[in-house]
């Protein structure tokens, strides 16, 4: 069974580096190329045109990199997969939107923010409430209404506040990764990192799941997750296919991930960790989005209440750039941030493991 993880893996790295380089090409060929900021480093400025909706690369990527993945083994997709596809697919629809209006219809600000909004809410609601459904043999949903950080813990916030909070999650880990997304590589390789981590939690899951309680050492420490396996090989997809994109990805970028990429990518690691009942976790594995995600409010707030600025500018990638770090130096050091932050997220995450043994 644990087959589908390695082949979905290795299946999603193929496809983003064969695919890839023709879908620079093809977006090449039609024009749709990065807008620049003015007010940006001026060493971007040599980027403005290169080819952007990259996310398209390895959302395909991962969906086929699943499928193929059961095909393979003979085992059928999962609720719990296929709700977090259809969350990263939906999400990425509306990235694609908005980078669509940017680029061929020549509106910067892309989507009207109410229409971006809107969007981003139907795909949310959508998956929260189909979450709480389908429940298994021994009625486990995709998703609990319980709060989680490594499992759930006593606090039922009942269906209407965990569509809210579903939402809420959707939303800022959406934005945060968009933030993260300013520099070659950066949001793509710290995806890597995350979706690695992943892997690991859901295999982990499967071989201490409550379903096996009889053949556990230890029943009490078991995990309540309606199909950690199936996540797990989501994860690996999405692993696979965003290291095969990074190829293309790194400084100097061939391609750029858009909105269409870093809206699914936010939308997709919500709903890993809320199906894998980590929603909490996910604010530390995914640290370097929150940190950065941190220094635009912080910015913001401080020039609205005193008029000054913390940062030489926001997001924090690009304070340091101003500061005189090379885009590669950023990029390699940030990675380094979001190593420690999965390291101790996974810590943790065994911690919780270990104390209940």
């Amino acid at each position: 069974m644990m087959n589908q993880v390695l082949f979905s893996g290795v299946i999603g790295l193929f496809l983003t580096l064969i695919g890839t380089p023709l879908l620079i090409k093809l977006l090449a060929r039609k024009g749709y190329g990065q807008y620049i900021r003015d007010d940006g480093p001026r060493e971007h400025a040599s980027k403005r045109g290169t080819p952007t909706m990259g996310g398209i690369a390895f959302i395909l990527a991962t969906i086929a990199a699943y499928f193929l993945s059961k095909v393979i083994t003979g085992k059928p997709p999962t609720y719990s997969g296929l709700l977090v596809l259809g969350l990263m697919f939906g999400m990425g629809l509306v990235g694609f939107l908005d980078d669509y209006i940017k680029i061929v219809k020549r509106r910067s600000l892309g989507l009207r923010a109410k229409a971006k909004m809107a969007g981003q809410l139907i795909v949310g609601i959508g998956f929260a409430v189909l979450a709480l459904q389908f429940p298994d043999n021994r009625g486990n949903t995709p998703a609990s209404t319980k709060l989680s950080f490594i499992t759930d813990f006593g606090w039922t916030i009942g269906p209407v506040l965990f569509v809210v909070w579903a939402l809420f999650m959707i939303l800022a880990m959406s934005n945060g990764v968009n933030l993260t997304d300013g520099l070659d590589g950066l949001a793509t390789g710290a995806s890597v990192l995350v979706f690695g981590a992943y892997t690991f939690i859901g295999v982990w899951q499967f071989q201490e799941s409550c379903a096996n309680a009889m053949t556990l050492t230890n029943p009490a420490a078991c995990y309540e997750v309606r199909d950690p396996l199936d996540l797990a090989v989501v994860a690996s997809a999405l692993m696979g296919a965003c290291l095969g994109f990074l190829w293309w990805n790194t400084s100097p970028a061939k391609i750029f991930m858009g909105d269409t990429g870093s809206l699914a990518l936010g939308g997709v690691l919500t709903g890993l960790a809320i199906l894998s009942r980590t929603e909490l976790l996910v604010a530390i594995m995914g640290g370097l989005f929150v940190l950065i995600t941190m220094s635009v409010v912080i910015q913001v707030g401080s020039f609205r209440l005193t008029g000054k600025r913390v940062f030489r500018m926001a997001p924090l990638q690009h304070h340091f750039e101003l500061k005189g770090w090379s885009e590669v130096l950023v990029v390699v050091r940030f990675w380094i941030i979001q190593g420690i932050c999965v390291i101790v997220g996974l810590g943790l995450f065994y911690a919780g493991w270990a104390a209940d043994k």
